[in-house]
Order: structure tokens, then C-alpha cells, then sequence
């Protein structure tokens, strides 16, 4: 008996290390598809909800904080170093019950409104049209509103859509030109309603279907690259129905994307503190966030039976962690922890990788709210470990995909596995490779090998994101606690490279 232990013992002690010790092969896909990443992936949300809008992005012109008409500017500054490229506005289920002109005009006379959704705060309007498309300008990002088709009318947004767009010629643009706006801002990107099987309506997908067309077709068309880009609201996770009759019972002519949501949530009835979690939890959550790949495949599936040509883009436009509001904070208030980069370091592969069908998404959201990049305390401000993912992978904005093929290495806690390893990789118009590598193994560092003759690379520099705690957070005392620095746990020999990923971190390597 304790030799057949021993051996038993033994036995698993070789399996341990060997898995450890494993290099596991990355190789690259030959195709002849050169699909390009779009940038409009890098996107990011902000809703009228908690300090998002007041109190966070926008503290107001007379605020004693540093600001560009109400925006604060160090915000400003972190945001064009992201090189964020759209921002979604103003829900969420928020938008659904704004009215857009009630948020224009001279501000002493624009009513206030109670926000029905998020805690029934009280709003002044003094944030609206033309302040959120005057920052977009300033961010350099294109805006991506969305439109109300729950409690509003075609005739609202087919205003709307003339006040932003038209030169002159309309009552539409007139009225803004009034307001102090002489040209437009030629806005392209438009939400045609939001989470219709929820807040939008609670609308079965037959009736939003119709309801899309009714829209859709009394939203007045630009010409060229001024074209609207109409994105009709999508499935929630696995709810392939919806996808089916929206890609069956609408016009290709009508739509150019239907959208999807997902969160990382491993359980909505009981989601957990931000901060104070387990690894049961923690894997859980990183469970949520890779079924994103599985959600993408489907809904993709379905699409290209209707669409094989893919005319009509997959937006995933709102994603993230979503934890407990803590206590005491602002409505979905929440801390980012080292989870947190997993989650977006995974899912940004996860778009990248299906690139020729993800023409775009929107992480949930940019300031002080659910997986937020920037959160902030009166004039204080700190950078999230989210943000810094996304800065480290703006180099695969608008370049072309690296098409890879990888047998991951597994995370193994309590007898369940998930893929320990993800990958993606792309080429810049300047001629540099990045590849971007992610590890979720709370414990176990993995060695990755690529063969890089056909990238013709021969020089290879990159950063890692890394901390001591999966739950280690940036703070107002401390807040450069997480921050890339130097990688070099890499070698290239014979063309061969090898990388060694540290336990839950995000590297991206570049190379030329």
C-alpha cells in the first residue's frame, strides 16, 4: 500500500512539473484573408450613471479643477494617450429615456430630469449634444450615440440626427447654429435603441425587428464616408434567437451592425467585491470572461448563414467586470484590480482574433463606473490596470491580423480547467509585429514558443503588466502600484522565439 502511494505520489509530482516545464508551440495561420483590426475595437462607453458624467468626465466650466468646457483635462490627456477612437453616449439604459433636447440650449434653460435607471439622481442637463460632441472632438474620437427607441419616436432621432449632421438648410440646423454651433460634426455611428429584450422595452426580437426597420429607414442618410453606420440592438450573451431574426427579418440595405452584450459575471444574484475575492471567484470570472470567444464564434455563425460576406459588422459594445457597487460609493462605483487586466487582456484577443467579423466594441465604462479605466475623488485622479492594458494593445489599432493557432496550457483549480494561455498578434502599416500574451494561471508561470522566419523578425523589445496579488489595485495614495515596465523573459534563437509569462499577467511584445 505506501509503495503503490508512493508511486501514485511520484507519479503526480512528474505530471506537475512536466506541465510546468511544458513550451507550448504558437504557430501561425497561412491565409490569404488580410483582415485589419479596426480601431473602433478600442472603443469605450459613458453613461449618464454614478460619477461617469458629473462629478467624472465632467466637473463643469466654473469647476477650481483644470478643464476644457467642463471636461477635466488631465482626463483629457490620459484618454488621447489611449488613443481611444469612438465613445458611446449616453446609455446604456440611460438612453432610452433621454431626450436629446432637453440637453441643448442655454443651459439655465434646459429642465432637469431625474434618472429613472441609476438611483434616481436629479440631472441638470447641463452635459449634453453639444457638450459631449465638442469633447469628442477634442479626444480626437468619433462619437457613437445612441438612439431613443423606447420611450422616443423616429421623428425624434430623425431630428437628431439633422441637428448633428445637416449644413444648413433644415429647422435641425438652424437650431444649432443657434445654440453656437455653426458646422457639424458629421456624426456616423449611431445605436439604433439599446437592450431592447431589457431596458430598451422588454420587446420580444420579431417586434425589434420591425421597430428597427421603422427607425432605420427615417434616419436621413449621409453620402461617402459621412454614411451612417446604423448598429441595432443586439443579443444578450447566448441568445442566438435574437441574432437569427435580426439578421432574417432586417433589410441588409437598413442595418450595417447588430451589437452584443456581455460581462464577466460568474454569478448576477451574488457578484462579489471588486477587491476582496477568492480564487474560486476569480476563476469563475475569468470562466464569464473566455465564454466571450465561444459567444463571438456563435453569434458570428449565425451572421455569416444570412451575411457570407460579411457586410454587416458584430459590435460588441458593452463588456467588462461588473462586481458590487462599494459601499458607501456612487452607483456602480467599483475598484480594478489585476482581475480586471485579465479580463480585458483575454477579451481584447478574443476581438482581435475575430477581427473579420468584430468591427467594433465598447468596454463598460471609461470613468468611475463598472471596469472603468480612470476613476477619480474631487481633483484626484488614477489609472486603472484596465487602462494600462489598453494603452499596451492600441498598437493593433487598424493594423493587420497575425492569423494564430495555439494549444493552450490549462489553469486547473479544483478539478476545472480553462485555457491558462491567450494570443494575439497583428502587423503595423510601419512594419512592426506586435503580439499581444496573456496568462490567467494564478500560479504557474507558462513558456510559450513561436517560430518568427515567417514575420522575418529580428529584434524583439516588450513591456509586462504584473503585480505581487491578483488583487492589487492602483490607488489615490498609490497609484502607480501596477504599471507596465521592461519585459525581457523572452530569448530568440534560430528564429525561435521563446517567452516566458509570469502568473496573471498581460505582455505585449513588438517586434521588426
Amino acid at each position: 500500500m505506501k509503495k503503490l502511494f508512493l508511486l501514485t505520489f511520484i507519479s503526480f509530482i512528474f505530471q506537475n512539473v512536466s506541465s510546468q516545464n511544458k513550451v507550448v508551440e504558437v504557430t501561425i495561420v497561412k491565409t490569404e484573408n488580410k483582415t485589419i483590426i479596426n480601431k473602433h475595437i478600442y472603443g469605450h462607453f459613458a453613461e449618464h450613471l454614478g460619477k461617469c458624467i458629473y462629478g467624472g468626465l465632467f466637473v463643469g466650466e466654473d469647476s477650481n479643477i483644470s478643464n476644457t468646457k467642463g471636461v477635466r483635462n488631465d482626463i483629457i490627456k490620459a484618454l488621447k494617450d489611449l488613443k481611444v477612437p469612438n465613445l458611446r453616449w449616453p446609455g446604456g439604459c440611460f438612453a432610452d429615456t433621454y431626450h436629446w433636447k432637453d440637453g441643448i440650449g442655454p443651459k439655465k434653460d434646459r429642465p432637469s430630469i431625474v434618472n429613472r435607471w441609476w438611483g434616481g439622481t436629479v440631472e441638470d442637463n447641463s452635459f449634453g449634444t453639444n457638450e459631449f460632441l465638442d469633447m469628442c472632438e477634442v479626444l480626437g474620437a468619433e462619437p457613437y450615440l445612441a438612439g431613443n427607441v423606447g420611450s422616443g419616436s423616429p421623428r425624434e432621432l430623425e431630428e437628431w440626427v439633422q441637428y448633428v449632421n445637416y449644413e444648413s438648410g433644415s429647422p435641425m440646423s438652424e437650431l444649432r447654429k443657434k445654440n453656437g454651433r455653426e458646422k457639424p460634426w458629421k456624426v456616423t455611428l449611431w445605436g439604433v435603441g439599446n437592450e431592447m429584450w431589457g431596458c430598451g422595452g422588454n420587446m420580444t426580437a420579431e417586434f425589434y425587428a420591425n421597430l428597427y426597420r421603422q427607425y432605420a429607414t427615417f434616419m436621413p442618410d449621409g453620402k461617402g464616408d459621412k454614411k451612417l453606420f446604423r448598429i441595432a440592438s443586439g443579443a444578450n450573451g447566448d441568445d442566438y434567437h435574437w441574432t437569427e431574426v435580426l439578421m432574417r427579418d432586417i433589410p441588409k440595405g437598413l442595418v450595417e451592425a447588430v451589437a452584443l452584450h456581455w460581462y464577466s459575471v460568474s454569478n448576477w444574484e451574488k457578484k462579489g467585491s471588486s477587491v476582496k475575492f477568492d480564487e474560486n471567484q476569480y476563476f469563475e470570472t475569468m470562466k464569464a470572461a473566455i465564454k466571450m470567444e465561444e459567444l463571438v464564434q456563435k453569434h458570428t455563425e449565425i451572421m455569416d448563414k444570412y451575411d457570407p460576406e460579411k457586410k454587416v459588422a458584430l459590435i460588441v459594445d458593452e463588456w467588462g467586470g461588473w462586481y458590487d457597487t462599494e459601499e458607501g460609493a456612487s452607483a456602480l462605483y467599483q475598484q480594478n484590480t489585476m482581475r480586471d487586466a485579465m479580463i480585458a487582456g483575454v477579451t481584447l484577443n478574443v476581438f482581435n482574433n475575430h477581427a473579420d467579423r468584430v468591427k467594433g466594441a465598447n468596454l463598460a465604462q471609461i470613468v468611475n463606473v463598472l471596469q472603468a479605466v480612470i476613476l477619480t475623488d474631487k481633483e484626484k485622479m488614477v489609472l486603472t490596470p484596465t487602462y494600462h492594458v489598453m494603452k499596451m494593445y492600441n498598437v493593433h489599432q487598424d493594423a493587420q491580423l497575425i492569423p494564430l493557432k495555439i494549444e493552450s496550457p490549462k489553469y486547473v483549480f479544483d478539478n476545472k480547467e480553462l485555457p491558462a494561455v491567450s494570443v494575439s498578434a497583428s502587423k503595423d502599416k510601419a512594419g512592426l509585429t506586435h503580439i499581444s500574451l496573456v496568462n490567467i494561471d494564478l500560479k504557474k508561470e507558462n513558456k510559450v514558443k513561436i517560430d518568427l522566419k515567417e514575420l522575418g523578425i529580428k529584434n524583439i523589445k516588450g513591456l509586462v503588466l504584473s503585480s505581487s496579488k491578483v488583487q492589487d489595485y492602483n490607488t489615490f495614495e498609490n497609484p502607480d502600484k501596477i504599471a507596465p515596465v521592461v519585459f525581457n523573459k523572452f530569448s530568440i534563437k534560430n528564429d525561435i522565439l521563446e517567452v516566458t509569462i509570469p502568473p496573471f499577467s498581460v505582455v505585449v511584445l513588438e517586434g521588426k
